[in-house]
């Protein structure tokens, strides 16, 4: 076990990263495999926050990650 809640508290979140390979792995992908779908473009977003963040009347930082994703070959000669 990586992570033991009863001796660490990170204050940090994970909903986002969970819930994006979940949509990722258990929607998109099928359909991709079964030809429902050639290209995705997948962004998965998360904000950067501290635990006074909110309290401070500030814009919250974020980040992406965009990822593209193809059921058609690049390779030439296919």
């Amino acid at each position: 076990m990586m992570f033991d809640p009863e001796t660490q508290d990170v204050h940090a979140g994970g909903s986002g990263c969970g819930c994006s390979a979940s949509v990722l792995c258990g929607y998109f992908l099928p359909k991709i495999r079964a030809g429902e779908m050639k290209n995705i473009l997948f962004c998965a977003t998360g904000a950067l926050m501290s635990t006074t963040a909110s309290q401070q009347g500030e814009s919250i930082p974020s980040v992406s990650h965009a990822v593209f994703i193809s059921a058609e070959s690049r390779m030439s000669g296919n």
